[in-house]
């Protein structure tokens, strides 16, 4: 019964989605009251149900994604940079479904002999932050997304799922292992983690764009080229934390995500000062045109979406469509969930599911100071539902300012990533090997 709940609630396609993002995530108003207490959770209620729109981004992507990665010829097209869709119909590649297709690739040829169809820590819009051993596989994609077409909404969707994916591998160690094993005919099937980094900057850096937008006198393209070298050296900085091996347990994928998000925050420092000269140099009309580029990016995707729908879907979307207002309706500014019976009823039991504490210190045989250890790392896990809430911020007018207000939004979470790793470390600071084994076994066992 209880596992049957679990797949109901939390795993079973766009419902567990919408549910697990919309009106789970409550946590100020359910979490124990120790939490409250301890963190003292800042915003209340209303910053924890702000958390919901990364579930009300892109259901029309994630139906797109799932299309994409269907049948074999999908399957050994999604590690090659394209859409393998659009590219079979002579069309222009979509690339949201690019990073979708090759993520869920990428994330599920591993897990359960690459027969699932979806993963339970899936993103939103179809896409995946841990792909076998690799976290954030289309990290310096998504920095020049962000920052050039003020397109922030795949950084927005890593938060709690991926932090709870690191503590509560989906992977059994086989699965994870097959990912750095010597490439042969079985990387047909499983791609190694260095071909995941490796792929996974389907567009690179828009100089082309950029110089196409704002047409650079000669000094202002000696300026934009100093800019695309120190994109390029960031580019590669970040590459170079892809994991040569696999991480064992959960502080290892702990300290993977601290690698690669501190990675990110140095090739935002890496880029900025090369930015502001070369922005410093444009007129006001170039400034413009530049800042315009995430306008002219959207209406392109707009105008080419309806080659995009695929043929098999329905046409009744009311389903969809309610669903889409109830996450809406969490992120509005005066959304009380306390009021929301039947969020705080979901909420509850996600909470339970993810985290039978009970259970677990009976199976790991915890003294009542491991228990509550254990406690203090649900409450600092879960608090980071709060912490990197994914309701939607306008995006700031110029790349510069996007380009601080990522480096804060990055600077968060790693601050919540080294809050969890705190955590997790107290709590098996005592824990004899079999204990900590035990602990790290839950994981592949609660993915099957």
């Amino acid at each position: 019964m209880a596992k049957s709940a679990v797949k109901s609630a939390v795993m079973s396609g766009r419902m567990g989605l919408v549910l697990a993002g919309a009106t789970l995530l409550i946590a100020a108003v359910l979490l124990p009251d120790r939490a409250e207490a301890q963190f003292g959770l800042r915003g209340g209620p209303l910053g924890v149900a702000r958390f919901a729109v990364g579930h009300v981004i892109g259901l029309s992507r994630l139906r797109h994604a799932r299309m994409a990665v269907r049948g074999g010829r999908y399957r050994s097209a999604a590690l090659r940079s394209e859409d393998p869709r659009g590219a079979d119909r002579g069309q222009n590649s979509n690339p949201y479904i690019i990073r979708a297709a090759l993520s869920a690739q990428a994330a599920l040829a591993g897990w359960h002999g690459g027969r699932s169809p979806q993963g339970w820590w899936r993103h939103p819009d179809g896409s995946y932050g841990w792909a076998g051993p690799v976290f954030w596989p289309f990290a310096h994609d998504d920095l020049a997304n962000a920052v050039i077409f003020a397109d922030t909404t795949s950084i927005s969707l890593y938060g709690y799922g991926d932090i709870y994916a690191a503590i509560f591998s989906p992977y059994a160690a086989t699965e994870l292992a097959a990912y750095t094993a010597p490439q042969g005919r079985r990387a047909r099937k499983i791609p190694s983690a260095q071909n995941i980094c490796d792929v996974s900057d389907p567009a690179g850096f828009p100089a082309d764009l950029m110089a196409a937008a704002v047409q650079p006198n000669e000094m202002q393209r000696a300026a934009l080229d100093e800019l695309v070298s120190a994109w390029q050296a960031a580019r590669d900085s970040i590459r170079a934390t892809c994991p040569a091996e696999v991480p064992a347990n959960a502080a290892e994928r702990l300290g993977l995500m601290r690698e690669r998000i501190a990675a990110m925050i140095k090739a935002t420092d890496a880029i900025e000062a090369p930015f502001a000269k070369f922005a410093g140099l444009l007129n006001d009309d170039q400034k413009a045109r530049l800042n315009a580029l995430g306008n002219d990016r959207r209406a392109a995707l707009a105008s080419r979406q309806p080659k995009d729908q695929p043929k098999d879907q329905p046409k009744d979307q009311s389903k969809d469509q309610s669903k889409d207002a109830q996450a809406a309706a969490a992120c509005r500014p005066d959304y009380d969930p306390r009021y929301d019976e039947k969020a705080q009823r979901q909420y509850e039991q996600l909470v339970q599911q993810q985290w039978p504490v009970a259970d677990m210190a009976t199976t790991l045989r915890l003294d009542e100071i491991a228990r509550a250890r254990l406690d203090v790392l649900q409450d600092t896990t879960l608090r980071t539902m709060e912490t990197l809430s994914a309701c939607p911020v306008e995006a700031a007018a110029t790349p510069l300012a996007r380009l601080a207000a990522v480096k804060a939004r990055l600077a968060t979470m790693l601050q919540a990533v080294n809050g969890v790793t705190d955590a997790l470390d107290d709590f098996e600071a005592d824990l004899s090997d079999e204990q900590k084994a035990g602990f790290e076994a839950i994981g592949p066992k609660r993915g099957a």
